[in-house]
C-alpha cells in the first residue's frame, strides 16, 4: 500500500486506514511509538500494561506528578 502525507496545520500526517487499525487493535486514542532506523519509519502500538510493568507512566500520571512537583514554578510562570 502506498500512502502520501497529508498537510495538517504546520505539520504532515500519515492517515492509517481503518482495516490496519483493526488488525493492530488500535484506535484514535492509542499511543504509538514512532521510531526510525534512518531508512524506514516504524510505528508500533504501545502496550499500556507492559509499559506500566516497566515503570512507564501514562501521560495523565506524568502531568499529575509534574503539577505536584513543580506547582510553585507553574504558579510563578502563570503570573
Amino acid at each position: 500500500m502506498i500512502k502520501k502525507l497529508t498537510k495538517h496545520g504546520n505539520s504532515y500526517a500519515l492517515v492509517i486506514d481503518r482495516g490496519i487499525m483493526d488488525l493492530l487493535n488500535i484506535s484514535e486514542k492509542s499511543a504509538l511509538y514512532v521510531t526510525t532506523d534512518g531508512q524506514k519509519l516504524v510505528v508500533t502500538p504501545v502496550d499500556a500494561e507492559k509499559e506500566k510493568e516497566k515503570g512507564g507512566k501514562s501521560f495523565e500520571e506524568a502531568v499529575r506528578l509534574s503539577l505536584k512537583r513543580y506547582r510553585s514554578a507553574y504558579k510563578k510562570l502563570a503570573n
